[in-house]
């Protein structure tokens, strides 16, 4: 069989489908892949070809991608009226709902930059990310629309706003996606002219500051991860050999996609699976049962989301009676993916099903590392090798570089790495030097080239995929009358890989519990953010000689003890 070496040849070669050749990216000589498009709008206007086969599913509603590009051509002519172009910034906030991805693909349409806001903010949050990224048009749902209606928008004074289901009753100037798609067809779509480097979304991450920062996703940054996702699944084709005699040829890919579209993972599936002629599956809320009647309903040959959706799939008693054969791969990413997971997937697909780990950051346009097939299989605790046109190293806190198995910060460069942070110069200067971004996860890499991720140096808790950076939290706390110090860490948790937990003190005589700390805080951080355990530490918080708190010792001291407050938890 061929090696990895050899299929990447075949691949991106002078002569291969996907060839890599250089550009000059932000001053820097980049390897890039030569054959891409120039821009998304580019793959949306290419997947009209396929015509009447369904691209998004979503409950009893069906649209293929005949019907998805006329509606694409109605919302781009509305927008375009209301004055957005090219440049401008375009907020969408909505479920996974089909509206999302149309409401994407018009975005990219017109040259202009999606706003993915993430659905779980409070109004003052997504007022926050409308500001910051001076929207001039809200494509939102119902719910997320009654977050920011009157007051929010009001200051704001977007112009343009657009909501879909469920329909409310709309504060005047705005109108019902329901409204929109009554307008006449245009049958084209206007020209634009974009670059490859012209910016395409700000995805919002929180900063150790607690204040969101907008990542700038340019084209070529999403253009460049769709190449790497099918050039991983070409790979894997060419390694395993000629399928056996007599088995059908795969088709085109269906995928129950869980990841929530305003995260870069959500991105990514639209993309690469347009792209590819795709149907994009997705539920109303992630129910296990419903997951599996609909990989066997809708035939899925893939299922991606964070490794507590895979578990619970995977551990559902439904999972042994429903009709699975068709399912070729198993995605996850997120949160760390334990190597357990990926054993469970060997054993109960006997190898047929290949599981797939993507490592990155909204920062790198996803996955810039990756471990699939059978090497996942023969390195269940690393997440992989870097893609082709990616360059990785280990360094020291001087930013020197380590040898092989030394752990340290893992750097990545590449055409996947975003620009920088919206109207944030300081914070980009202090994340990316020469092109090279610091992830801030503590890594080693073997002599075999894996790279293994073995801690993270940001103050940061993953809880279920979504990160919670601790600052953010603290500060909210802090407002809390009865406060006198706070400290947020991560504690271990089986199904949401951590939760937040917070170790405080309080003035003399008060009490604090977590359902008071929950009801002080809602309204002023997404529920996610909430810690879920609360810990009243009896003396001052452990803090080094900078007067920085050790929140190691902290971790350490209340995994120990948290069989003994289980009062203090819920």
């Amino acid at each position: 069989m061929p090696t990895r070496a050899e299929a990447l040849a075949i691949l991106t070669g002078p002569a291969g489908p996907f060839a890599i050749g250089t550009a000059d990216i932000g001053g820097q000589t980049l390897r890039v892949y030569s054959t891409a498009p120039g821009s998304l709008r580019d793959v949306w206007v290419g997947s009209e070809r396929h015509g009447d086969v369904d691209f998004l599913v979503f409950q009893d509603q069906r649209i293929t991608y005949t019907e998805a590009h006329r509606q694409v051509r109605t919302l781009v002519a509305h927008l375009a009226a209301g004055g957005v172009g090219r440049g401008d910034r375009v907020a969408i906030a909505m479920r996974n709902y089909p509206e999302w991805v149309l409401s994407f693909w018009a975005v990219q349409s017109l040259g202009a930059v999606v706003v993915s806001m993430n659905a779980w903010w409070t109004g003052s949050e997504s007022e926050y990310g409308l500001s910051d990224s001076g929207a001039t048009a809200l494509l939102a749902d119902g719910e997320r629309y009654e977050r920011v209606r009157g007051e929010i928008l009001d200051r704001l004074e977007i112009p343009v706003v657009v909501v879909v289901r469920p329909e409310v009753a709309l504060d005047t100037g705005h109108v019902t996606w329901s409204d929109v798609m009554t307008g006449p067809d245009p049958a084209s779509l206007p020209v634009v002219e974009i670059a490859p480097d012209d910016d395409a979304t700000i995805l919002y991450t929180s900063g150790t500051t607690g204040v969101p920062k907008g990542a700038i996703g340019s084209n070529r940054n999403h253009i460049t991860n769709v190449f790497n996702t099918i050039v991983g699944g070409a790979m894997q084709s060419i390694m395993a050999g000629p399928p056996p005699e007599g088995t059908e040829p795969g088709g085109r890919p269906v995928a129950l996609w869980t990841f929530p579209f305003f995260h870069i993972a959500g991105v990514t599936g639209i993309c690469v699976l347009t792209a590819a002629g795709g149907e994009i599956v997705t539920q109303y809320r992630f129910d296990a049962a419903d997951a599996l009647e609909i990989v066997e309903r809708e035939g899925a040959t893939t299922v991606a989301g964070v490794p507590t959706v895979i578990r619970s799939m995977l551990a559902h008693p439904d999972a042994a009676t429903r009709d699975l054969s068709r399912l070729s791969g198993i995605s996850q990413g997120g949160s760390p993916v334990p190597p357990d997971s990926i054993a469970k997937i060997e054993t109960d697909f006997g190898g047929k099903v290949s599981p797939a780990n993507g490592y990155g950051l909204t920062e790198t346009t996803s996955a810039i590392i990756a471990n699939s097939g059978t090497g996942y299989f023969e390195h269940k605790d690393s997440v992989g090798l870097p893609m082709p046109v990616t360059d990785v190293r280990v360094v020291d806190e001087d930013g020197n570089d380590l040898p092989n198995g030394s752990v340290g910060e893992l750097w990545v460069r590449g055409p996947n790495n975003v620009r920088g942070y919206w109207n944030k110069p300081e914070a980009t200067a202090e994340s990316f030097t020469d092109g090279w971004f610091h992830t801030g996860d503590a890594a080693r890499i073997a002599d075999d080239g894996y790279v293994y991720v073995v801690d993270r140096i940001k103050d940061m808790v993953l809880r279920g995929g979504e990160n919670v950076y601790c600052a953010e939290v603290e500060a909210a706390i802090f407002e809390h009358p009865d406060v006198v110090d706070v400290a947020v860490i991560g504690l271990p948790d089986p199904h949401l890989g951590e939760e937040v937990a917070a170790v405080v003190t309080l003035q003399p005589g008060a009490t604090l519990d977590v359902d008071g700390l929950r009801t002080f805080l809602t309204g002023t951080l997404a529920a996610f953010k909430i810690p879920s355990a609360l810990f009243v530490h009896p003396t001052e918080l452990p803090r080094n000689a900078t007067g920085k708190v050790l929140k190691k010792d902290l971790r350490a001291q209340f995994w120990e003890s948290r069989s003994r407050n289980v009062n203090d938890r819920q």
